[in-house]
């Protein structure tokens, strides 16, 4: 198949952009890609290429941006329950801890994960993966992390694996079983962290390699603040998970600057996550190293605070910045990265162009697939978004609407239709 006349292609060629260099979208004006067998085989001028491939089916893009599909490298995808009424009390003024004291705040999502079967952990994640992917996200960073025991969180890992099976969108599984203190260690927290690091990653390891034998190893994540885990405590858990041979992320400076930063540029992780509150020496860590910078807009938006990761910081010191949704029921249930990219332009003051890298080529390489998604090159899979616009600066300046016309994934066209999707 042809994509062609595309009013702009946007390759993104060339690798994850770190710094001043963000935002280069390899613009090809009437441009067209050739897909076969779920890879892209070429990319050029429309004229060329379909001199090139005369025999190739056609599928005309006239007035439309064709890009690479978005990958959300940050999310809490599969979760019991919601938290609807707490975020009334918050509205209403009512404060976080007597919230908790309640029974509110993450512990009510982990009671309500914990009692959910199987069946209704994926009927429930279901629905916001196919809202993802009408949004044009094709590939998913995807963390367990409400079900804190051993138990639950095996039941998330296999839930988001069938998931991955039954749908269109990839998956990127991350471990989080350091996502809180269980409520049972609530006055023990070291006690909670020994489990983890002594005990579940240990049994995660084996149930992987019985459970999904050849498959690439789930990365291993901790949120690393005041009141979950302190710095010591994440490097317990960490450095655990390399030694067994996971790949690493970090939640970190989303309340406090514990130094996580500095931990995850220490031990080579993928990405560290949130950074609202990095100290300028954490910065020029990032900077030097190859831990991208996955920042989450929608989380402070979502709490209705002010303070955003300090993106131009980011760039100055010659980082890889990222944007991810951070999709959870307690502060940000948004599946769009649309609405993302419009919100790190306002309030990250990103160009579209910065913003659209940051949500394709660096987000993929958050998650360590840059090698085989996030642009249009060839020899990447065919993960395609055609857009319902002429230029690509009206992502970003538009929001609250869907501008994917039809998503391409490996190859197979799907057209959106109110927020979902249809077989073309």
């Amino acid at each position: 198949m042809i994509i062609h006349s595309a009013s702009q292609l946007l390759t993104l060629k060339g690798g994850p952009q770190r710094g001043a260099d963000l935002g280069n979208l390899g613009i090809i004006p009437d441009g067209a890609v050739v897909i076969r067998d779920e890879k892209i085989v070429a990319v050029g001028k429309t004229a060329e290429i379909r001199a090139a491939y005369p025999q190739d089916p056609l599928l005309d893009a006239s007035g439309c941006v064709v890009m690479p599909g978005f990958v959300d490298p940050h999310t809490h995808l599969i979760w019991g329950g919601d938290r609807a009424a707490e975020f009334e009390m918050k509205i209403a003024g009512t404060p976080y801890l007597d919230i908790l004291a309640a029974g509110g705040g993450i512990l009510s999502t982990v009671r309500a994960t914990r009692t959910a079967s199987i069946e209704s952990l994926i009927a429930q994640a279901r629905p916001r993966l196919l809202r993802m992917f009408a949004h044009g996200t094709t590939t998913v960073e995807a963390k367990t992390g409400y079900g804190l025991q051993t138990a639950t969180e095996l039941r998330l890992l296999k839930a988001l694996l069938a998931l991955e099976d039954e749908n269109r969108v990839d998956l990127a599984i991350t471990f989080l079983g350091a996502h809180a203190i269980a409520p049972e260690y609530k006055d023990d927290p070291q006690g909670y962290t020994d489990l983890v690091s002594d005990t579940m990653l240990t049994i995660v390891w084996q149930w992987w390699e019985l459970h999904a034998p050849g498959q690439t190893l789930p990365f291993v994540d901790v949120f690393c603040e005041n009141k979950a885990f302190t710095l010591a405590q994440s490097r317990q858990i960490l450095t655990k998970a390399k030694e067994l041979g996971f790949p690493l992320k970090i939640h970190a400076d989303e309340f406090d600057n514990l130094g996580g930063v500095q931990l995850a540029v220490e031990l080579g992780a993928a990405s560290a996550d949130h950074l609202v509150v990095t100290s300028d020496a954490d910065i020029e860590a990032l900077g030097r190293s190859d831990t991208v910078a996955v920042s989450l807009p929608c989380t402070p938006f979502g709490l209705a605070q002010c303070h955003y990761t300090p993106a131009q910081k980011i760039i100055a010191a010659n980082g890889i910045l990222a944007l991810a949704t951070d999709c959870n029921p307690g502060t940000t249930w948004n599946e769009s990265m649309q609405f993302v990219i419009a919100l790190a332009c306002r309030a990250m003051k990103l160009t579209p162009a910065q913003a659209i890298a940051a949500s394709t080529i660096n987000a993929a390489h958050a998650i360590r697939r840059s090698n085989r998604i996030g642009s249009l090159e060839v020899g990447k899979q065919a993960d395609i978004l055609i857009l319902s616009v002429p230029d690509y600066r009206h992502v970003g300046y538009r929001y609250g609407t869907n501008l994917v016309k039809q998503v391409v994934k490996r190859g197979r066209i799907y057209s959106v239709d109110v927020g979902y999707y249809r077989t073309a």
